[in-house]
């Protein structure tokens, strides 16, 4: 620790812990489509398409409204169904379980690595039954789950993996980057992610079966293909064949997103060295728990998700989160494992069940961390938790 970030003076306005880059470019790409004959499906949801499976070296790209959405098209693709059983992590956004519900599947939670935080492959192997339908790994904060370990799982029990990889854009995994290796991949393009589409989604795959379904269900079960038609009535004819929803994008956010995308690496750059001062800064540090750094894969840093020591601070976490914010620095907790939620506890749900999860949930502090901060936000942000971790250190 410096002793220049020590004395640093608090911050008189609230730092976030995440936030979109917007720049003049964003805006004049949006505005030229707000000016031309698209408004919803255009051309520019095909070029963000195309653009996004050439980055991540997938043969499909298909865009929806969001992320929620994307993971819902991607279990009907998938097939779940009533009565199947899909394994996923709990800690997680609620997104990552509810969209098996919507198919009237049944979420089943695997225990999480106390090292990566992802799902414990071991773990997985423990809840298949002969109704697991699929698993749905997280790539949380951006560090790439186990996918080989995965993958192998999945092809010995015959079962679809679905990625969650909304914090993972630009993230590798043993050279590939993520999006090329699960059968289907979820990215999101909510304002605090890599990039923004203001909200919106996009799944990756290279499996045509699963790009043919997710293209119908994202607009309403209709099919304009002739050749997939039960019938023609003439050139206006199109076709509804089964119960799909509107989940598409607008052509003037998927015109946001390319702009966006023309920043990306730029942007992952700056999440990366941000990190990279966080861990040098708090190394050594006996108080605080740093993110595990895989060999095997890359992080484009979503989140930067410290875990307060309680055998060295003598305070909970909501203390430490309470004073942080009274420091304008927007910190967060990433996340409530999902079963704790009343609705999943109305399903049977119970505290216990997985509980390296639910021990680290309740050590979890997230700090600020997107492309737009300066080194001397970086900087407050160090000299606010040095400021409170020093103050709570047991002696």
């Amino acid at each position: 620790m410096s002793h220049s970030s020590e004395i640093q003076p608090m911050r008189t306005s609230l730092l976030p812990y995440g936030k979109q880059s917007i720049d003049e470019d964003d805006i004049q790409a949006v505005v030229k489509v707000l000016k031309s004959d698209y408004l919803t499906t255009g051309p520019e949801i095909e070029r963000f398409e195309k653009r996004i499976a050439e980055y991540v070296g997938a043969k499909y790209a298909i865009a929806f409204s969001n992320g929620t959405a994307a993971l819902h098209a991607a279990c009907y693709a998938a097939e779940i169904q009533p009565g199947d059983e899909v394994i996923t992590t709990p800690l997680t956004f609620a997104a990552s379980a509810n969209c098996l519900l919507y198919q009237g599947g049944s979420p089943v939670f695997a225990d999480i690595d106390e090292r990566t935080y992802n799902i414990n492959p071991k773990e997985i192997r423990k809840k298949i039954t002969s109704k697991t339908k699929a698993i749905i790994p997280v790539d949380f904060t951006g560090q790439p789950a186990s996918l080989d370990e995965i993958m192998a799982i999945a092809k010995e029990n015959n079962l679809v993996v679905i990625e969650d990889a909304a914090h993972a854009l630009g993230s590798t995994y043993k050279g590939k980057r993520i999006g090329s290796i699960s059968d289907m991949t979820m990215f999101s393009f909510h304002p605090v992610k890599h990039i923004t589409t203001g909200e919106g989604g996009m799944i990756t795959t290279n499996h045509r079966k699963y790009y043919e379904k997710l293209c119908q269900f994202r607009s309403h079960g209709i099919t304009r293909d002739r050749g997939k038609m039960k019938s023609n009535h003439g050139p206006w004819y199109y076709e509804m064949q089964n119960l799909g929803f509107n989940y598409r994008l607008t052509d003037f956010q998927a015109a946001l997103g390319n702009s966006q995308l023309n920043k990306l690496e730029r942007f992952i750059s700056r999440r990366r060295e941000i990190a990279a001062i966080y861990q040098d800064a708090w190394k050594g540090h006996q108080e605080l728990i740093l993110p595990f750094q895989q060999e095997s894969g890359q992080s484009s840093w979503h989140l930067f998700v410290l875990r307060i020591n309680s055998n060295t601070v003598r305070v909970d976490r909501k203390t430490i989160f309470t004073e942080l914010m009274e420091q304008n620095i927007g910190v967060n907790v990433h996340y409530i494992p999902i079963y704790l939620f009343p609705y999943y506890q109305e399903l049977g749900f119970q505290q216990g069940l997985c509980p390296v999860a639910e021990k680290v949930y309740e050590e979890f502090i997230t700090v600020p961390l997107y492309p737009a901060m300066t080194n001397e936000d970086v900087q407050d942000v160090i000299a606010a938790v040095n400021r409170t971790i020093r103050k709570y250190k047991r002696v």
